[in-house]
């Protein structure tokens, strides 16, 4: 079973302040358990949110090289 993590341990993780995640699950844009009134995130879903989140980057190719004029 995954841990789960508080809204502020999430924050911690994503270097947030606590109304990121916050938001997130007030969006439903991450997957949360709410257990009686304290809500709950699972670290895969923190995991899921950051792959799905993430941008790699664009690599370029050297100018002029193997270009004819």
């Amino acid at each position: 079973m995954d841990r789960l993590l508080s809204v502020q341990e999430v924050a911690h993780r994503l270097g947030t302040g606590v109304r990121f995640p916050r938001r997130l699950v007030e969006e439903r844009r991450i997957t949360f358990v709410k257990v009686g009134r304290h809500v709950r995130i699972p670290e895969s879903a923190v995991e899921a949110f950051v792959s799905a989140n993430t941008v790699e980057p664009v690599v370029l190719r050297p100018m002029g090289l193997g270009r004819a004029a």
